[in-house]
């Protein structure tokens, strides 16, 4: 014989009983409007999901792109200088954290967009490179839209080899540009772009190559962001982590632009 607690008047320890939280019985309408009720979303859940990365990374390029806009019309060298600093900062802050504030990032992004927008107008000022900027945005637009298809298809993916070619790659250009600076800086080489634009192979400035070089590198860190968006929502990541995949995924875009608005420079400087 059961308790009375469980008998009697109780319904809800019954056999087969349900009840809802507030402590109803579940009607067979109720039973039917779960049963057709949507699957809940990553949002639901508060985990991360594709949307949330493209909504967070659609926002930082728009804010990027309205802030590069007074950086382009109202040219200031000391404004490109300040943006630049201050955009490096932000990016190697937010690289060392975990999860990225999204706060900083939205910051990060209207920095970037000013300095981008100055040195631009810059580059196709002082290198006689009109247009280089509009090049160098459709460029950076259409590989982004390759690398994505790539990987989307299953052609491409992350390997470890690959994970080696970006860390071994990466700091070879990195202590390349910082030796290329220093020369600038010390009066080693009197050209514009240093090394890059001072010596040629088959015709070519060098830094057209080192450039070729970087944009590989940039697509590969593009599959290395995409791999990473992949895996956090498979592995249902909290949704601060759509933060961190938006970061990624904008800092690889500026890298690329930059790269390829100094291709087209040196190019054009040719004429």
């Amino acid at each position: 014989m059961s308790s009375p607690v469980f008998s009697g008047s109780n319904s809800a320890f019954k056999p087969g009983a349900t009840i809802n939280p507030d402590g109803s019985s579940v009607t067979a309408a109720d039973l039917n409007q779960q049963f057709n009720a949507p699957s809940a979303t990553p949002m639901d859940t508060g985990r991360m999901g594709y949307e949330g990365v493209i909504s967070k990374t659609a926002m930082m390029i728009i804010l990027a792109f309205l802030c590069a806009a007074p950086g382009y019309m109202f040219f200031s060298f000391a404004g490109l200088m300040i943006s630049g600093i201050a955009g490096m900062v932000l990016g190697l802050v937010l690289a060392f954290k975990k999860t990225t504030p999204p706060v900083m990032a939205i910051i990060y992004a209207g920095v970037e967009g000013y300095f981008l927008g100055s040195l631009s107008q810059y580059v196709e000022t002082a290198f006689d490179a009109p247009g280089a900027g509009l090049q160098a945005l459709l460029a950076t637009g259409v590989t982004f839209a390759v690398c994505l298809t790539l990987y989307r298809s299953g052609k491409i993916r992350y390997t470890p080899k690959m994970q080696k070619f970006l860390i071994i790659g990466g700091i070879s250009y990195l202590l390349f540009s910082l030796v290329n600076v220093g020369l600038m800086l010390f009066g080693a080489t009197d050209s514009p772009w240093g090394v890059r634009s001072e010596y040629e192979i088959m015709g070519l400035p060098l830094g057209v190559f080192i450039g070729a070089f970087a944009v590989i590198l940039a697509c590969v860190s593009l599959i290395a962001d995409f791999d990473f968006i992949e895996n956090g929502v498979k592995r249902g990541l909290p949704a601060r982590y759509e933060w961190t995949a938006a970061f990624g995924l904008v800092v690889t875009l500026v890298w690329m632009y930059t790269e390829f608005l100094r291709i087209i420079a040196l190019l054009q400087g040719r004429d």
